[in-house]
């Protein structure tokens, strides 16, 4: 086992197995020393977590759980397209939409759910840019969608 996985088993969680994308696309892709994922949302075992908008639906713990859940699915797809998370030198970016209500402005605060599970598995290798994007709908009434950019180890 790798050092990232030894950390997941220390915090309890084990990686899910990517489901099967909801449309067309693939759920990562690498170009050169860089992984795109698809976004991804909060399911456990295929069905969501929390479902509704920030500021009315949740609130920003609920939403921070999800924002964690969501990176936990992410960490699952990389898993299975890398082989093993040692793989990762950086986390580059991540773009997060965060479904909100009218006037609802703490998407930042509602995405760190996922930014810090980061930075605890990757340390200084954890820390990435980022985008926390309010909008008015994301599919399926998930509460956070996020997608993310890694570099891998040559």
């Amino acid at each position: 086992m790798g050092v990232i996985s030894d950390k997941l088993k220390e915090i309890g969680i084990e990686l899910p197995l990517p489901g099967a994308p909801a449309a067309i696309y693939i759920p990562a892709v690498t170009v050169n020393n860089l992984v795109y994922t698809s976004g991804n949302d909060c399911r456990i075992d295929g069905k969501l977590m929390y479902e509704g908008k920030l500021g009315k639906d949740l609130t920003i713990e609920q939403g921070q759980q999800a924002a964690r859940q969501t990176m936990i699915n992410l960490l699952g797809v990389l898993q299975a397209h890398l082989g093993d998370l040692d793989r990762v030198e950086k986390v580059v970016k991540l773009l997060a939409f965060v479904n909100s209500a009218e006037g609802f402005t703490d998407q930042p605060y509602v995405i760190n759910g996922a930014s810090e599970l980061l930075i605890s598995l990757f340390g200084e290798a954890g820390k990435h840019a980022r985008s926390a994007i309010g909008t008015s709908d994301l599919p399926f009434n998930t509460p956070v969608e996020i997608e993310m950019i890694v570099q891998i180890k040559a």
